[in-house]
């Protein structure tokens, strides 16, 4: 097997999970502070228009039941398990999290996911996984109506806590 050149310093210090090396590798985190941190991210899930009527004239119910209660526990469970999901995510302890769902519009959910730990790495990928989760279990709760539901975008918000703060408060 040949070796590897190292990369570029410019490069290493822009990619916090490669090694000297250019190798993949868990960030340590042994040296950092543990600090107060949150994040908040969101994924959409657009129906086609009848489709869309149709979960509101059920109240967001389908044959395999509640909805939005179903992608909650969904959501919550993917952000306990991220670290399981993700190679180089640290396993966190959840101090709290929360998951909003609601209508951004005639045809399209809205689905939030907001984070907490105490520790010494951020709680975004957490915040995504279940954001990104729940919006996955709400069109598998659905898909018996139609497959042109389309998930996305999922993108984080806000991240508050560590070395530098991203968004609004998170």
């Amino acid at each position: 097997m040949k070796a590897r050149k190292a990369k570029p310093a410019a490069t290493r210090s822009a990619l916090t999970h490669l090694d000297s090396d250019g190798r993949p590798a868990m960030v340590d985190v042994s040296a950092k502070a543990a600090t107060a941190r949150e994040a908040q991210a969101e994924c959409r899930v657009r129906f086609p228009a009848a489709v869309a009527a149709q979960l509101r004239a059920s109240g967001l119910r389908s044959a395999k039941g509640g909805i939005v209660d179903t992608a909650i526990v969904a959501g919550t469970l993917a952000v306990k398990r991220t670290a399981e999901l993700i190679p180089f995510c640290h396993p966190l302890p959840i101090d709290g999290c929360r998951i909003a769902i609601d209508w951004l519009d005639e045809n399209a959910l809205r689905i939030e996911c907001r984070v907490r730990t105490t520790h010494r790495t951020g709680v975004e990928m957490e915040a995504l996984t279940g954001a990104t989760v729940a919006a996955l279990t709400v069109y598998d709760m659905c898909k018996a109506l139609s497959h042109r539901i389309v998930i996305g975008p999922a993108k984080l918000l806000a991240k508050s806590g560590g070395k530098r703060d991203f968004g609004g408060a998170a």
